[in-house]
């Protein structure tokens, strides 16, 4: 019997807390789809992939950086958002003119799942996962 394939690493990038970054953490991942990934899921994942950042920036104090780990495994493609924020993130009931309370929302309507995982640090790690055909990312790239 052949043995299982090995899973591909994590690939992993830090981002300063500036608004750009949310841009460039999204290209990060993005860039990391392997090429059969259906454009449909890419989209869903670039949105909810700019969610978690906008919401890592606005959560992570001020000096420090926020990580992106981009974990695939089989035909599931995990994105964690990592910052150092207090508080445990909820889906909310926005406003009808408010402008905040909708990200969440959004990524768990796009997100086959997702959920908030403590780190052994600061802070804790949101993530979601995209169930994808075939193989989720290429090369993982450090």
């Amino acid at each position: 019997m052949p043995d299982p394939p090995a899973e591909t690493p994590p690939a992993k990038r830090q981002f300063a807390r500036r608004a750009r970054d949310v841009a460039r953490a999204r290209e990060f991942v993005v860039g990391l789809l392997a090429p059969g990934v259906e454009a449909g899921v890419a989209d869903d994942i670039r949105v909810c992939v700019s969610e978690l950042a906008t919401n890592a920036l606005r959560h992570t104090p001020p000096g420090r950086e926020f990580l992106v780990r981009v974990l695939p495994r089989d035909d599931v493609l995990r994105i964690e958002v990592h910052d150092a924020g207090t508080g445990t993130p909820h889906l909310c009931a926005p406003s009808g003119s408010g402008d905040r309370g909708r990200g969440l929302r959004l990524v768990d309507a796009l997100a086959d799942d997702w959920g908030v995982s403590a780190r052994s640090g600061p802070g804790k790690a949101v993530w979601a996962e995209f169930k994808v055909a075939g193989r989720a990312a290429s090369t993982a790239r450090e």
